[in-house]
């Protein structure tokens, strides 16, 4: 730049503009390189139902080229960019059944209620990934934010079944056993666990397991939004459980690696065994698809949650059936739980309480076969087990005894240990306080625990308690 350049502020001053203009040009170039390659510019605001037709469709258009986790990461600021999760596909010469458009939109109406509903990112990113092997947290899911939490804590409660009491058949086994199992272990009691809840769900008949492929089995149509990965799914039948087993092992990559799509697939895979009659008949007129938008996210409805701990979509929690009067004199059936399942459920709720219209859970999922139970705490998901195979099989076992407890928080690095005292003496010292009282002086995790032992102590063994 020359002397009587830099002496005319005129001179400067257009050449400021023509640098701004420069840059926005450039910035408008890159923006269109991040889209081609799968990067977009993260939006904090939360995202409403509706709106996710249109942010769905930008993602996965972007996703429509293969991207590095490790360019996101190593070039990018995780504040500012994210990657759009492209799947893994297999061969689609493996000999499934490539979905159609017709199955798809039956997926969609079922999950969504809508065809035009499609999952949203935190959705896409789900898979299953378990904590180190051979750490505290081995035998552990890391869970993701959003309805997949849900999904995989479900399954960490048939992982946790499969590592305690199917490959042992010992009746009190350690703690320290799931610990010390091995990426193989991992592994194989993931593809264990999907592979009996699937069979259960088939009442033990036939198991479908949904992968993505490198095909594309149906266009575009008005009436369904693509999502770039269903319309690329093969359908894999099995009529023996061990197969189906052996099937989900050999391809678990598909359940469990990043870009997976693995807690979707799973789902697909879910509903395909059920079918879609008999969904129709678990369910009720409460409950007319599987997941609810809730603060800009599709959250688990109970009849998705009971799929996978008992086999079927039943809407409610309590035991049996219940007829309701309506107008008319017409009676509506509700479908609660109607019989005991290996793995069981518990409900607790500050707000619900406050309202007076806790959930009441029934017998049938408090007491299962075996002490292993999901627990739905204020919102949030966890699971609460004991190593004890007969703890539900001898009351005299249930005047003390240890539970453990994991709720997938990243803060929290081991499993915490409970001690549960049912018969010395009472949790309460005025037991004329009231429930909600209670619920103030004390975590929401006791009083989960107290909806199936009732006036139970609670010793957390040396961990600061937690509300």
């Amino acid at each position: 730049m020359d002397k009587e350049t830099l002496d005319d502020p005129q001179s400067l001053k257009h050449m400021e503009l023509e640098e701004i203009t420069s840059k926005i040009s450039d910035l408008d170039k890159w923006r269109k390189i991040f889209s081609f390659h799968g990067l977009e510019i993260s939006h904090p605001t939360p995202q409403k139902c509706q709106d996710h037709k249109l942010d769905d469709e930008k993602e996965d258009a972007a996703g429509a080229s293969q991207t590095t986790t490790a360019l996101t990461h190593s070039r990018f600021p995780s504040n500012i960019l994210y990657s759009i999760p492209k799947a893994l596909i297999v061969s689609s010469n493996l000999g499934g059944q490539p979905i159609t458009l017709e199955m798809a939109a039956a997926l969609r109406r079922m999950l969504f209620g809508s065809t035009f509903q499609v999952f949203s990112y935190d959705w896409k990113r789900s898979y299953f990934r378990f904590h180190d092997p051979h750490t505290d947290l081995a035998y552990a899911l890391v869970t993701d934010k959003g309805g997949a939490a849900a999904v995989q804590m479900a399954v960490q409660v048939n992982i946790i079944k499969y590592l305690l009491f199917v490959r042992n058949q010992e009746e009190n086994v350690q703690l320290q056993s799931l610990c010390e199992i091995s990426q193989k272990d991992q592994e194989k009691a993931l593809s264990a666990a999907l592979a009996d809840i699937l069979w259960t769900a088939g009442e033990y008949q036939k198991a479908t397991v949904c992968l993505v492929t490198s095909d594309t089995y149906f266009t575009p149509s008005k009436d369904f939004e693509l999502d770039h990965f269903t319309e690329s799914v093969q359908l894999f039948d099995f009529f023996e459980k061990d197969t189906t087993q052996q099937f989900l092992y050999d391809h678990i990559h598909c359940m469990k690696w990043e870009g997976s799509h693995g807690v979707i697939l799973f789902l697909y895979s879910l509903l395909f065994s059920r079918t879609f009659e008999r969904l129709q008949k678990d369910l009720d007129f409460t409950t007319t698809h599987l997941l609810q938008c809730r603060l800009g996210n599709f959250i688990c409805r109970q009849a998705l949650l009971n799929i996978i701990l008992t086999g079927r979509a039943s809407p409610h929690v309590f035991n049996g059936s219940q007829r309701l009067d309506s107008e008319g004199n017409m009676q509506k059936v509700l479908h609660g739980v109607s019989s005991r399942s290996d793995v069981g459920y518990l409900h607790w709720s500050k707000e619900e309480v406050e309202h007076y219209r806790l959930l009441q859970v029934g017998s049938m999922l408090k007491t299962p076969k075996l002490p292993i139970w999901l627990c739905n705490i204020n919102g949030s998901y966890s699971v609460l087990f004991s190593t004890n195979r007969l703890l539900l099989s001898d009351w005299k076992m249930e005047h003390l005894f240890d539970l453990y407890f994991y709720n997938g928080h990243p803060s929290k690095k081991r499993t915490v240990h409970l001690t549960i005292d049912t018969h010395s003496h009472h949790w309460e010292g005025n037991h004329c306080d009231e429930v909600s009282d209670a619920d103030k002086r004390f975590p929401s995790v006791e009083m989960a625990i107290r909806t199936k032992w009732e006036g139970a102590a609670i010793n957390w063994n040396g961990t600061v308690p937690f509300f």
